[in-house]
């Protein structure tokens, strides 16, 4: 597997989630578009919190220890911030942190996995059977991500 083309294709869906968020208001962050169940907000995190999950947490290996335990709560799989409870919301990290955790987890992505793509991981439900398929999982995941928030932009740009 080809250093180059695995990161050349996370790096461009990484980029384009970053434009994508840059787009957003700062007072329509949280808000919930209609006919959507959670916010921008909601997106940043759970990518921070699923990409954690798929290249270290599957491989069973060290992560970058900078995604707060209460990421777990608001941002897994199957989460909406339409959910949240109120103690929830006061405990929310800052929009701007958030953005630096995405930029510092790509580094650590790159410098933990780029000598290791072939490099066996344990069997795992996404069938990933080396780092390289799972960094092209997290690119996959990225952009259906990018998707929806490019979706949800359009939304809350007609309000």
């Amino acid at each position: 597997m080809r250093k180059e083309f695995v990161f050349h294709l996370y790096n461009v869906e990484h980029d384009n989630f970053l434009k994508l968020l840059a787009k957003c208001p700062e007072d329509q962050r949280k808000t919930i578009p209609d006919g959507f169940n959670t916010s921008l907000y909601w997106h940043l995190g759970h990518v921070l919190r699923v990409t954690e999950f798929h290249v270290f947490a599957l491989a069973q290996q060290p992560t970058l220890k900078v995604v707060p335990d209460l990421y777990y709560d608001l941002f897994d799989y199957g989460t909406k911030a339409i959910d949240w409870s109120q103690d929830q919301q006061k405990q929310m990290p800052d929009w701007d942190t958030m953005i630096e955790l995405l930029k510092q987890q790509r580094e650590h992505l790159y410098n933990s996995t780029k000598d290791r793509l072939e490099e066996s991981v344990p069997e795992n439900f996404k069938k990933a059977e080396n780092f390289g398929e799972l960094v092209l999982t997290t690119a996959a995941h990225l952009s259906n991500h990018n998707g929806v928030v490019a979706a949800m932009l359009q939304v809350l740009q007609q309000k």
